[in-house]
């Protein structure tokens, strides 16, 4: 499962993503997100916390600046690019929050169109009409958040 997210995040956004973290690896779930700081520090400690296993995908070609909560951590040396490999990479992908790189990361789960796509909090991408876009599953929280991703 990856947890994408900003790494300037609110402590609300924070808060979330450390109770993702933690639920997914309550279930079993191996996490994977970007492995720097904010959302991703946070679901990388929330889901230690819970003896999960917490992959970085990183952007760098080493591993400065990575949290401290990974398990591992895959230096690709890609920048951006990284999040695609970040999104083929999960069974599911859960956006908290909302930045340019995430946004980047939601849409190429959504063009991948095999996996659940659920978004906590964020942006809305909207269609012409001013409609959000179908496919995105919206949580109210974090628990909902991990229900829509994996049942």
């Amino acid at each position: 499962m990856a947890v994408c997210g900003p790494r300037d995040c609110t402590a609300a956004e924070r808060d979330a993503a450390h109770e993702v973290g933690r639920l997914l690896a309550e279930r079993g779930a191996v996490v994977l997100c970007g492995g720097y700081t904010g959302v991703m520090a946070a679901v990388a400690e929330g889901a230690r916390s819970a003896g999960g296993l917490v992959v970085g995908v990183l952007s760098r070609p080493d591993r400065e600046g990575a949290t401290a909560g990974l398990s591992a951590a895959i230096a690709t040396g890609l920048g951006e690019a990284r999040n695609a490999v970040l999104v083929a990479s999960a069974d599911a992908v859960i956006v908290v929050g909302g930045s340019w790189g995430t946004l980047s990361e939601l849409a190429l789960a959504m063009r991948r169109g095999d996996v659940p796509v659920v978004q906590l909090g964020g942006w809305q991408v909207l269609d012409e009409r001013g409609e959000p876009l179908p496919g995105i599953r919206r949580a109210a929280g974090p628990a909902e958040a991990v229900r829509l991703a994996i049942g």
